[in-house]
This record gives C-alpha cells, sequence and structure tokens, in this order.
C-alpha cells in the first residue's frame, strides 16, 4: 500500500511547485525582456547563454549588471541636463572671438559627428603640453592648485592616499584657507580605500567639498547598476587651465605593487585654452547629476584671458547619458579614416565586433596598424578576454606590441600621424557603454607629433608578438582564452 500523504507533504510539495513556477516564469521574463532590448547579437546571446547554462547564477547576475540603471533621480537629471548645457555651450562660444574653428579635411568627419552628437564644438587657440613622467604630472598638478585663486574641481576614478598624493592633498587644503572653491568628484568603488582613511575626514574639514559618486551599496542593486563607475580623470583650476589623460591620483612608486605588473604607465594631458571652461562645463555636469546643485550659470568665461594657442581641441564625453554612448562610433569613424598609420595604446584590449572588423579592415587595405598593450595587467580575466582577439588580428597583419617596462595604462588613438584621441577610454565595452569617460580629439599635426614619439618609446619597450609563436601557445590556454571570450561581451 503507497503511504497516505500528510497535510504537510501536500504543503511542502505546493510549495516546491509554487517556488519552481515562479523561477521559471522568471526566467522566461528574463529571456523575453533579453530579446526585446534589442541590444548587440553578441551581448544578447552572452546572456542568454548565462541565464540558460546557470540559471541562478545567470538570472541574479542579469538582475544586478544586465541593464544601465543609474537610478531614477540620475537618469531623470542627466536627461534633463542634456539640453540646457548645449544650449550654454552655444552661447559660450558665441562669445568667443574666431570661434569655433574650421577642422581639417580629415578631421572633419569625426568633428561634425560629435557636434551633431553631443554638442561639442572644435576650438582653436588652445595650448597642449604632454606629460609622461609621473613626478612631472604630480608636480605640475601641485603648482596649478597653489596658484589658484577662484576655484579648483578635481574628478578622478581613483584617489590613492601616500606618497606626492598626499602632497596635492595638502595644496588643496591651503587652497581652501585661501578662500578657493575646492571641490573633488571621486568614484565610490576606485577610490573605495581613499573614503576609509583620514584624509578624507581632514579635507572636508578643510572646507573641502568632497562627494562620493555612484555610491556601491548592497542595498541600492535592485535600483542602480553597480559597476556604472565614473572613470574620469579631470582637474580644472579657475579659467586658466585644466587636465585629463590616464593617470589617477596615485603615485605609481606605491600604487599596486603587489600586482607583480611593475609601475603604472600614464600620461596627463594640460590644457590651456577656450577648452577650458568647456571641460569646466564637464565637471559641473557631473557635480549637478550628482548632487542636485547647479552651478552652470555660476561665473562668466572671459577670453580675453586666453593668449594666442595653436592647437584645435574637442572635447568628447561618454557614459551612460543622452548621446554619451556615440563614442563607439567615434572610434570606428576615426579607424576607417585612416590611409597611412594608426596606432593605439589601451591597457584593457577586450573590443566588440565591429571594432575588431574595423582593425582588420585597416590593415587589409594597407594601413599600418599598431596595438600597443602591456605584457600583464592587473586582472587575469581581462587578459585572457584579450587574448582571445589577438590571433585574428595578427592574422589580418595588424602589429601587436606587448610593453614589458610595466603596466602600460595610456589610452590613445593616433590616425595618420594627423588626428589626436587621447584621455581615459580603455579599447573595451566596459568604457565604450558603461563608464563615463572623457577624451580629447586634437586636430593638430604638433600635437600629433608628440603623441607619436611617445607611442615610439612605448614601441621600443615592447615586444612585438609572432603569429606564429602565438598559434603555439598550450591548449588549456586556448580553451580559457575561448570560455573568457564567449563571455567578453559582458566584461
Amino acid at each position: 500500500m503507497r503511504p497516505q500523504m500528510t497535510l504537510l507533504d501536500v504543503l511542502y510539495n505546493l510549495f516546491g511547485f509554487l517556488v519552481f513556477g515562479f523561477y521559471t516564469l522568471l526566467v522566461v521574463g528574463i529571456v523575453v525582456r533579453v530579446i526585446m532590448k534589442r541590444r548587440p547579437i553578441g551581448v544578447s546571446l552572452a546572456w542568454l547563454a548565462l541565464i540558460l547554462a546557470i540559471p541562478v547564477l545567470g538570472v541574479s547576475a542579469y538582475l544586478i549588471l544586465g541593464e544601465v540603471r543609474l537610478g531614477r533621480r540620475r537618469a531623470q537629471l542627466a536627461q534633463a541636463m542634456y539640453r540646457p548645457y548645449v544650449a550654454w555651450l552655444q552661447q559660450l562660444v558665441a562669445g568667443f572671438p574666431h570661434q569655433p574653428v574650421k577642422p581639417s579635411v580629415k578631421a572633419n568627419p569625426l568633428v561634425a559627428l560629435i557636434q551633431s552628437r553631443l554638442g561639442m564644438p572644435l576650438l582653436g587657440g588652445n595650448h597642449l603640453a604632454l606629460l609622461s613622467e609621473p613626478q612631472t604630472i604630480l608636480d605640475s598638478l601641485i603648482t596649478d592648485i597653489q596658484q589658484a585663486k577662484i576655484f579648483c574641481y578635481l574628478e578622478f576614478y581613483i584617489w590613492q592616499a601616500g606618497g606626492r598624493v598626499d602632497d596635492i592633498a595638502e595644496a588643496l587644503m591651503q587652497a581652501a584657507k585661501r578662500g578657493v572653491d575646492c571641490r573633488v568628484l571621486l568614484d565610490s568603488v576606485g577610490s573605495a580605500d581613499f573614503f576609509d582613511t583620514e584624509w578624507s575626514a581632514r579635507l572636508r574639514s578643510a572646507g573641502i567639498l568632497l562627494v562620493e559618486v555612484l555610491p556601491a551599496k548592497a542595498w541600492r542593486m535592485p535600483f542602480h547598476r553597480q559597476d556604472l563607475r565614473m572613470h574620469r580623470k579631470l582637474m580644472i583650476v579657475d579659467d586658466r587651465v585644466a587636465y585629463t589623460g590616464s593617470m589617477n591620483l596615485i603615485d605609481p612608486q606605491l600604487f599596486k605593487q603587489n600586482m607583480g605588473v611593475g609601475q603604472w604607465i600614464d600620461v596627463m594631458v594640460r590644457v590651456q585654452g577656450p577648452v577650458v571652461p568647456v571641460m569646466w562645463s564637464l565637471f559641473v555636469r557631473d557635480w549637478e547629476m550628482e548632487t542636485g546643485e547647479r552651478l552652470l550659470d555660476s561665473r562668466q568665461h572671459e577670453p580675453e584671458s586666453w593668449a594666442e594657442q595653436e592647437h584645435h581641441v574637442q572635447l568628447v564625453p561618454s557614459g551612460p547619458f543622452t548621446g554619451g554612448d556615440c563614442v563607439q562610433q567615434i572610434l570606428l569613424q576615426a579607424i576607417y579614416q585612416a590611409e597611412r598609420s594608426l596606432v593605439l595604446t589601451t591597457p584593457y584590449f577586450v573590443p566588440d565586433d565591429p571594432l575588431v572588423a574595423a582593425l582588420q579592415s585597416a590593415a587589409d587595405r594597407g594601413v599600418s596598424v599598431q596595438l600597443i598593450i602591456p605584457e600583464r595587467n592587473d586582472s587575469r580575466m581581462v587578459n585572457f578576454a584579450c587574448n582571445a582577439f589577438l590571433e585574428e588580428l595578427l592574422t589580418s597583419g595588424v602589429e601587436i606590441h606587448r610593453c614589458r617596462k610595466g603596466l602600460l595604462h595610456t589610452k590613445s588613438v593616433l590616425v595618420d600621424d594627423e588626428i589626436a584621441l587621447i584621455g581615459t577610454l580603455n579599447l573595451d565595452k566596459r568604457s565604450l557603454w558603461l563608464n563615463f569617460e572623457v577624451t580629447l580629439l586634437v586636430d593638430d599635426y604638433s600635437f600629433a607629433t608628440m603623441l607619436r614619439e611617445l607611442q615610439q618609446g612605448y614601441l621600443h619597450e615592447a615586444k612585438q608578438m609572432s603569429l606564429a609563436d602565438w598559434c603555439d601557445r598550450p591548449w588549456i590556454q586556448r580553451m580559457l582564452e575561448n570560455v573568457f571570450y564567449l563571455f567578453s561581451p559582458l566584461l
């Protein structure tokens, strides 16, 4: 005889059935949502594979990381701010004599694309200095902070206390005592350790407005995607000078020295001229999105204070905001415009299919394409995903050089020794689609020459990869690369 089911057994089976039914509906609902989002096919397929192959993990990962969610307040602010800021830029440029300037024939398509999508003008009369030695960069930052008279605004992904960086904090506190308006935006994840030090309290006690950007908290996961990061590096002092580039507020002699990758190799661009208030407007836009405080109309920018300079510069902000996703189009346009040479440097190379195809196309039509990446970086997962793309690029004739001096962190693209893109943008999907980044487009032969000389220095410290040697790597390495390749759209 079959044992008679008790009420507890019935309830237990009913509960199991309800849980299974709920989870099945949840998986089906998420699968339908992935399909209806119409994102790049590789991204959609990667998510579907993860959700169906490892259901619990896949569903959890998608709910946390699957969609770009800035949070309702930030998303509303970002959308509401777009038109006022574009109008402000137009009014600013209208007050500058001889602005905007006419781009070169080669830069014209890029300039038009940026102007159309982001409202950013190409401005002449700037002077750019390319700083590549870490101590020179830190000295220059400190000196300009010490000379600040009106305001000093900083925005960085990482601030790590220690070494020469503490001198920057001291200079800021002294500036605040002089009555300089000092404000600092730091990413919550990148600068998490800094917020746990005494320096954050000291800066605030000195009157510096320090804000933790995009706070990463467990309770915020249902409302705000936690891996959307503020990856910009900016410093603006008065209307006199601004900085951007790849270097965080770190002392390379101390930063991540236990990772076995050597010192980080970075650049910063010191900017003077009409593009400085445009960079100021980007900072105050980020400030408003994070705090709700509008600074846009807080001051007048006088063109008479700028000396006659030569460089033509266009600011390219990017990120999960209106128009900010066009940076991939800008990058592809630059690559397809190359006629003779193309040199790219990046610490993290996890491209999407269109970027790989663009690089292959350039090499196939006879363009000298050189990709410079570090021999080792601080993420094994990204390293495997990067390696998965190298064989097909080598087969197409792309030269790949692996820098052995340290972790090459410079992000730059040089087209035909004429047009330069330089800033915070990595050649990976995270930078292209998720992070808040900033890039300078420089339409100037003299600056392109300076960048070319810097890149040549990296090449001297690098070893060129051989297709034959690369094809002989162990099969287990190939297997790991191919596994991470499947999920590269999610990295």
